[in-house]
């Protein structure tokens, strides 16, 4: 069924490589929502990445993942109709620079959520992480999300902005689980603390790749003496307590090494709730 008639544009939001998002409110109840049209290609159909979306979000439901209200397909397009948020975490960023307030910074539940369901982001970046007026923080795009077993199976390379893609995965590695998400986590942890990205590379894979080795050093000391102690902990020491700690476990190199979200839940870090994070209703939480 066309439900196209059901919701009423207001205004452009953004533009995209295959959609457009719009703002828009229901005719049935006023409810405000976001509208990603998705551009159907004549030849190829769908874009194979919003079916992708579409199917994952379905089953998605937590406060810290973004809701799809609904989804209406005609022989042009294929519109998302999701709840909608007002900002997301790189403009709340713009608008508070010099970084965060430790205490806002809680980004764990929905990974720990959407890993507790097999699905790995394989996108997280600033941009994707959505925040309501209510300061909730909702993953959202998981056009390049993927269920999957785990441990590893085999997938593409070529996945996460290059500023907060894994060293294992910049060098080509496609064995990879909820480890890679994590990564990204540590870099916006940093990123939001600090007002400035982790590892800003500017080029290509090798200067990403750069950056990050002059600021964790390269995995063997003895092909590089010394360079572990260049940069990292130095930066790390300017963090609020307790912070310190978890990003470490957040940023290893072996992807093995790297914390989970249901682990990163119970660090010390989060002691300072009121409530112990982990015990709250994934239906209620007006955190960041």
């Amino acid at each position: 069924m066309d439900g196209s008639h059901s919701y009423l544009s207001l205004e452009k939001l953004g533009e995209g490589a295959y959609a457009s998002v719009y703002k828009g409110i229901s005719r049935i109840n006023g409810q405000l929502v976001a509208l990603k049209v998705i551009r159907m290609k004549t030849e190829e159909g769908v874009p194979f990445t919003a079916i992708r979306e579409a199917s994952l979000l379905k089953g998605l439901k937590h406060a810290n993942v973004v809701l799809l209200h609904d989804i209406i397909h005609n022989s042009e397009t294929l519109t998302l109709v999701f709840e909608y948020v007002q900002t997301d975490l790189s403009q709340y960023m713009h608008q508070h620079p010099g970084g965060l307030h430790s205490h806002n910074v809680r980004l764990l539940r929905g990974l720990t959520f959407i890993h507790s369901r097999k699905i790995l982001h394989r996108d997280l970046k600033p941009q994707n992480l959505l925040i309501s007026y209510l300061g909730e923080l909702k993953l959202a795009d998981f056009g390049l999300a993927r269920s999957k077993s785990i441990p590893s199976q085999t997938f593409s390379a070529d996945v996460v902005t290059l500023w907060y893609r894994p060293p294992d995965v910049l060098l080509g590695s496609t064995e990879y689980s909820t480890a890679l998400d994590m990564w990204g986590a540590g870099c916006i942890f940093i990123e939001m603390l600090q007002g400035a990205p982790a590892f800003p590379g500017v080029t290509d894979v090798f200067d990403q790749l750069q950056k990050i080795w002059m600021v964790l050093g390269v995995p063997s000391e003895s092909s590089w003496p010394g360079v572990t102690s260049l940069f990292i902990w130095n930066r790390l020491n300017q963090l609020p307590i307790k912070t310190e700690g978890l990003v470490q476990r957040l940023l290893m190199l072996v992807p093995s090494e790297r914390i989970s979200a249901q682990e990163a839940l119970q660090h010390p870090y989060f002691n300072t709730l009121p409530t112990p994070i982990m015990h709250l209703n994934d239906s209620k939480l007006k955190l960041l």
